[in-house]
């Protein structure tokens, strides 16, 4: 691997250019390719970043001999397709939450890129947040005793449009591979994989969910309640119950900067964690580090935490008769 990480954008949209820009702060990590499947639209990403250059195709990037790491954030269904064939050119991914649109989708990633020996991590930036850093070493240490329960709600609106993409079954669309990956990411963080999972909510007309409700059964009366929605604004709170005390994580608990401390007999405590840039910094420092040290996996948000998180979010659409599939044709 160069010293310098050389980064390849596949899906110049609204995320990518936040991640680019903080990709600007990371020492020796540079974005030098972008890829779409508008070469206009490609264009003006780069313009906008300074990028060397622009395709207007995910393959062309895919096989560009100077792209060391991929950033894929195009919509969930295409994720697969464009992970296996980057995992085949041994371009090392950074892919965008939800990890695939579907279980199986992420299991065969997963599979290749232990197969291939190739770095690949989910963009789960929440995980690098230095104040969620600081509260997992506080629950780490006992400050709270033992995890007993996780709550967690993250909710927005938007007036319904079948060809939003988030009303857009086909790419992906509805909540819970849009926040709902935050809520039970943040909870299998916390308490490990659920034994079974219960979900209710309701469906928009395209088929895609407009709101849900989870409950995950750890085992020995452990448990994470956690409530998504796509039809109402949620606080995006969270809530860590130990047997010795608990810690409010205030809003927006995905990328917070303030949690309280609260131990039995004792004041609150407050902890204040700053982000760097837009927050996406941190996640991106993780990769380029990874990926100086040879490592395959990250420590932090390892492969199996995905596909764990993958599987309860596929149980979740199952039980609400949300049925997503992958987008295979996507590089054809």
């Amino acid at each position: 691997m160069n010293e310098e990480i050389r980064w390849g954008v596949i899906g110049p949209g609204r995320i990518a250019d936040k991640v680019v820009a903080d990709l600007a702060l990371v020492e020796g990590a540079r974005a030098v390719a972008v890829g779409s499947r508008s070469e206009e639209r490609a264009a003006a990403f780069a313009a906008r970043h300074g990028i060397e250059r622009a395709y207007g195709s995910y393959a062309e990037v895919i096989a560009d001999p100077d792209v060391d790491v991929l950033y894929i954030a195009t919509t969930h269904s295409q994720h697969h397709a464009v992970a296996l064939a980057a995992l085949r050119a041994g371009k090392a991914l950074l892919v965008e939450k939800s990890f695939t649109a579907t279980t199986a989708g992420a299991r065969e990633v997963v599979d290749l890129a232990r197969e291939t020996g190739v770095f690949a991590m989910e963009a789960m930036w929440t995980r690098f947040q230095p104040a969620v850093v600081a509260l997992r070493e506080l629950v780490t240490d006992g400050a709270i005793g033992d995890v007993r329960t996780v709550q967690a709600d993250l909710g927005t609106t938007r007036p319904y449009d079948p060809a939003h993409r988030l009303f857009d079954l086909g790419v992906g669309g509805g909540a819970l591979l849009d926040l709902g990956v935050y809520v039970v990411s943040f909870a299998q963080m916390l308490l490990g994989t659920p034994d079974r999972v219960f979900s209710t909510g309701s469906l928009f007309p395209s088929g895609v969910d407009a709101e849900a409700s989870l409950l995950l059964d750890h085992g020995d009366g452990r448990s994470a309640a956690l409530v998504i929605s796509v039809r109402q604004v949620l606080p995006g709170s969270a809530r860590i119950l130990g047997s010795d005390g608990w810690i409010d994580v205030l809003p927006r608990f995905h990328h917070p900067d303030t949690f309280v401390l609260h131990r039995n007999g004792a004041e609150p405590e407050t902890f204040t964690r700053p982000r760097t840039g837009g927050g996406y910094f941190h996640e991106l420092v993780e990769v380029t580090e990874c990926l100086r040290a040879g490592r395959s996996e990250s420590a932090v948000m390892p492969l199996a935490d995905t596909l764990a998180v993958q599987t309860v979010l596929g149980e979740a659409a199952d039980q609400l008769g949300v049925r997503h599939a992958e987008d295979d044709t996507v590089l054809r």
